[in-house]
């Protein structure tokens, strides 16, 4: 009814005052279409959805028995009259007649056990074969003694906004559910994640997580991943892998467990506005290296602080977040070239991509949260700082090899708005180091303007900070 009533809505012409307007542009008519064959879509591909759940050991050993006492609070799964011990419920489909499967390596995590139930009403145990925490990715391999049917794999770089797509899925514990949409943008970014998603209207919801996004020829461009939404249901806003980046990382999920993936070895930020601004850009675009990390590609590139990368191996890089991705999806050995800006020059050097160190680096860098010290005020910018002794570097964590610590921000001043925080140590005022107090007051002081660009370290990563000077 609701599609009926849209559709004919944009059939009728437009009443403007006494005249009547065409619908179309140029006063010609806009051909009617017919909707698509969904029924013919979900008969062909529905056998190749999967419905994946997952138990604990400890759960199981607890019994059938359902929480008491808290009827309104309970999970979809029990709600949904779900055996005990289940912990999730996701979906999947099937990629290989020999029973591999894809889904979310989220629907998968920390489980004891999986059991893949199939349209047919069989239940199989499933062993992951690989995940990939990055682009949440999983692949499973169950054993049902004959060939099975597949789900054909299609190719996201020709997806359009506005065209139709089908996920079918197991939302709410609802079995094989299908649901229709389009496709309402492309190369989304969520914080946090690796990959760019395909952002759909089709409603998805929990336990939609790791089935397909279809098109209307038959074959999956996408892995069902994310919703947002306030209430816990879809609000029209859901998103999906591209299936693109899924076909690069199966071989190696198969084969090795894990995906091992391109590394340059920098730290990188967005070029907001205000930072294109004070680093002199003519717009904001590329991607600021807010960190070179010892002995990366990028520094044995000669890459440094400050760089604003532009291009990388040919393609130009409007956003930051899409550097990562081209980075990732580049075979290790192979060596790149890199356009960046430095100085308001364009430079470019060439980079060798070796396998990625992030985990490791991570786990060595850690966190550094402390608790506060005394303050020495320092007028300019709605923030104090002070000189780090090596008293002061014991008692905070860090090291004293140069800057100033913040020691307070004053609420509601323009550090405060820039998201500037206590213990946070300058290293830099308009790109020049300063290493005590008295050479961060006369950087401020030999800049007239009415913004700044500090370089701030916080918990062993740099990142640079625009923010306009108070009064």
């Amino acid at each position: 009814m609701l599609v009926a009533l849209i559709w004919a809505a944009a059939a009728a012409p437009v009443h403007a005052g006494n005249l009547w307007l065409d619908s179309a542009a140029d006063g010609q008519q806009v051909k009617p279409q017919n909707l698509p064959d969904f029924v013919e879509l979900a008969a062909r591909l529905s056998p190749t959805v999967v419905n994946i759940s997952t138990q604990s050991q400890a759960e199981v050993a607890g019994g059938d028995s359902l929480p008491q006492g808290r009827p309104l609070e309970l999970s979809p799964e029990e709600r949904f009259g779900l055996p005990g011990g289940v912990k999730s419920l996701g979906s999947g489909f099937i990629i290989n007649p020999a029973g591999y499967i894809l889904t979310n390596e989220h629907v998968i995590e920390d489980a004891d056990k999986i059991v893949v139930s199939l349209t047919d009403g069989r239940n199989f145990n499933a062993k992951v074969v690989g995940r990939d925490v990055k682009t949440d990715v999983a692949l499973l391999k169950i054993d049902a003694g004959a060939p099975l049917p597949v789900a054909p794999l299609g190719d996201s770089s020709r997806l359009k906004v506005g065209q139709w797509v089908m996920a079918i899925g197991n939302p709410f514990g609802f079995d094989h559910s299908v649901t229709a949409g389009i496709v309402s943008a492309k190369a989304r970014f969520i914080p946090g994640s690796y990959s760019d998603f395909i952002q759909t209207d089709a409603s998805i919801n929990p336990g939609n997580s790791g089935g397909p996004l279809i098109d209307l020829n038959g074959a999956v461009i996408g892995v069902n991943s994310a919703i947002y939404t306030r209430t816990g249901s879809s609000m029209g806003i859901g998103f999906a892998i591209p299936i693109n980046v899924v076909k690069e990382e199966i071989e190696q999920l198969r084969a090795q467990g894990k995906v091992t993936r391109g590394w340059l070895g920098v730290y990188i930020q967005r070029v907001t506005p205000a930072l294109s601004d004070s680093l002199g850009l003519e717009e904001p675009r590329g991607a600021l290296v807010a960190d070179v990390l010892k002995d990366s590609p990028a520094s044995a590139a000669g890459i440094e602080r400050g760089d604003v990368i532009i291009a990388f191996n040919g393609r130009p890089i409007k956003d930051s977040q899409e550097l990562p991705l081209m980075v990732g999806e580049t075979p290790v050995g192979r060596r790149v070239t890199l356009k960046f800006i430095r100085d308001r020059a364009i430079h470019q050097v060439t980079a060798t991509i070796t396998p990625s160190r992030e985990d490791e680096i991570e786990k060595a860098i850690g966190t550094r949260e402390q608790e506060r010290a005394p303050s020495a005020r320092q007028v300019g910018l709605g923030l104090d700082v002070e000189n780090i002794t090596p008293q002061l570097a014991r008692e905070l964590g860090m090291s004293d090899k140069g800057g100033v610590v913040i020691t307070q921000v004053e609420p509601g001043g323009s550090a405060d708005e820039a998201g500037l925080r206590e213990h946070d140590v300058i290293l830099e005022v308009d790109r020049q180091p300063v290493n005590d107090v008295h050479a961060y007051q006369q950087a401020l002081n030999r800049r007239g303007g009415s913004s700044i660009l500090l370089l701030i370290e916080r918990s062993g990563s740099t990142i640079f900070v625009p923010l306009k000077r108070q009064g």
